[in-house]
């Protein structure tokens, strides 16, 4: 059978008998797959260095019928993110949108917007601007949570519906909940965690789902819309049902 090739973000890696590997990675044109290289954990492998974590490769594979795993041939490394492991906070960064996108993208479903996002935002974390990291990963997180449908509205209490916008209002978020509340709500939650979102934060939703990442603002720190984060990564975690073990690590870069 002849080899697709599919234009390709390498996910993750996982160990298979003595020299080989599975190998999650998203491509353009047919969505997340996994596969199994060959030998690829051998000194002089074919596939060299296009398996590391996010590298955008040419991918060679061929399915089989009734097969999960497809078989990989070979990859033409495109782009490596090798140049910000120097960076702690921005090669825990790859971490965290590796793991994200593992965990939210379904099998073998082409999604072209989260393949251009992906793309942008590496792009834009190796071109090291200041504040390049945490204006990156925040701008990936609202987008995919936008684009797996899980963003609710900013703007209205979830509980009682009262305008956040009001300039007398506050808006507050706690795990397990889609959305936000207002402050008499959260005073109806004895005993149990809440944090607040911004004005700022909530603002700055908007301003992402109409920017490209390069045109925001930038004056970032790890400061900036970290509860706008922690947020987001609450929607994430309650949709895929675990912790994301990344989000905590990231933060704490």
């Amino acid at each position: 059978m002849p080899a697709r090739v599919s234009e390709a973000i390498v996910l993750q890696t996982y160990p298979l008998r003595e020299s080989d590997l599975i190998v999650s990675f998203f491509t353009r044109d047919a969505g997340k797959l996994r596969g199994v290289a060959r030998r690829a954990r051998r000194p002089k492998s074919s596939f060299g260095s296009g398996l590391e974590r996010l590298s955008q490769v040419k991918m060679a594979y061929y399915s089989r019928e009734n097969r999960e795993l497809v078989n990989l041939n070979s990859c033409d490394l495109v782009q490596s993110q090798f140049s910000v492991l120097s960076d702690y906070a921005a090669a825990i960064s790859l971490d965290y949108l590796a793991e994200i996108s593992e965990q939210v993208l379904p099998a073998s479903e082409p999604n072209e917007k989260f393949f251009r996002l992906l793309v942008a935002v590496l792009e834009h974390i190796r071109a090291g601007a200041s504040g390049a990291v945490w204006r990156g990963v925040t701008y990936f997180t609202v987008w995919v949570v936008k684009l797996a449908g899980l963003l609710p509205e900013m703007n209205v209490c979830l509980s009682c519906g009262t305008d956040l916008d009001d300039d007398a209002e506050r808006a507050f978020f706690r795990r397990g909940m889609h959305g936000l509340m207002c402050g008499d709500c959260k005073r109806t939650l004895v005993g149990r965690d809440a944090w607040e979102l911004s004005r700022e934060s909530r603002a700055l939703v908007a301003c992402m789902l109409r920017t490209p990442v390069h045109q925001i603002a930038p004056d970032w720190s790890r400061e900036t819309a970290s509860d706008l984060r922690h947020f987001l990564v609450q929607q994430i975690e309650s949709h895929i049902e675990r912790r994301l073990i990344t989000a905590a690590v990231l933060e704490a870069a």
